[in-house]
């Protein structure tokens, strides 16, 4: 190489002068190392300073477009929204939760279940959606029949997230479980069981969060923001429970640029 471009990118291994046999050939698999050292050298030598990749233009899609949603929430319908109050008493509570959940976890994984719960493996997302929602709200059945309200049937009505079921879930099915009731959420109205179930869901995730779960929450609140402006009959406690949510991922999870700005 010439010396300038030496100067430019300094060996880091400095290599003097190979005293090699009369015969050395260079295309021949190196028996030395000072054989293979002249060879890497020679080899560096021919490169060249600049290389320009060959690209087809007619492979490339004529209209290639990226789309990157960095909206935030929608804001909360008039006199609706939250005061700073609130919020900041719903992230203590919540954080109280939390430290509870981690404190006793072993305790409550060391619970029996009852016989009739059976929680479905990790990547089961339509056993999720049966087992969180129950066969009601997951088959959209407006009421329960008489016969049905002399007792609760949970694979009806749906498990609640108790602390011997949620205690059980590792990190992987917390996320998992999340992504399947939010993809649920995308297209379907907001229920008290998938309230409770976001709640215990938020409260199992563990910080700092991973990408995955950074970027399900963010859905989640946008989500929520979106339905509360869409409900009609302003239902307070359902909008109530849509400002929980938000604020717990925007102010919790420190996604302010998500949070409801307050009254």
């Amino acid at each position: 190489m010439e010396s300038g471009v030496e100067e430019l990118m300094p060996r880091l291994l400095p290599v003097g002068d190979c005293d090699l046999a009369e015969d050395f050939d260079p295309t021949v698999p190196p028996r030395t190392p000072q054989e293979y050292l002249k060879r890497v050298q020679i080899e560096a030598a021919r490169c060249p300073d600049v290389v320009v990749a060959q690209i087809d233009p007619r492979k490339l899609k004529k209209k290639q477009t990226v789309n990157i949603s960095i909206s935030g929430c929608q804001p909360a319908p008039e006199g609706y929204s939250p005061t700073l109050k609130w919020q900041q008493q719903q992230v203590a509570n919540f954080s109280a939760v939390r430290q509870s959940l981690n404190k006793h976890r072993n305790h409550w994984r060391s619970q029996h279940l009852d016989s009739n719960v059976t929680m479905p493996k990790s990547e089961d997302e339509e056993g999720w959606k049966k087992f969180c929602l129950g066969e009601r709200v997951y088959s959209e059945i407006d009421a329960l029949s008489d016969n049905e309200n002399l007792g609760i049937d949970y694979m009806k009505v749906g498990f609640p997230p108790l602390l011997s079921i949620v205690s059980r879930m590792n990190q992987a099915t917390v996320t998992s479980v999340l992504e399947y009731l939010i993809s649920w959420f995308g297209e379907k109205k907001f229920t008290p069981e998938l309230g409770r179930w976001f709640y215990a869901l938020l409260a199992c995730l563990e910080k700092p969060l991973l990408p995955e779960a950074h970027s399900l929450i963010r859905q989640l609140a946008r989500r929520c923001s979106e339905v509360r402006v869409l409900e009609e009959s302003k239902n307070e406690e359902q909008i109530s429970a849509l400002n929980l949510i938000i604020c717990l991922v925007s102010r919790y999870f420190d996604q302010r640029d998500l949070a409801d700005e307050p009254s």
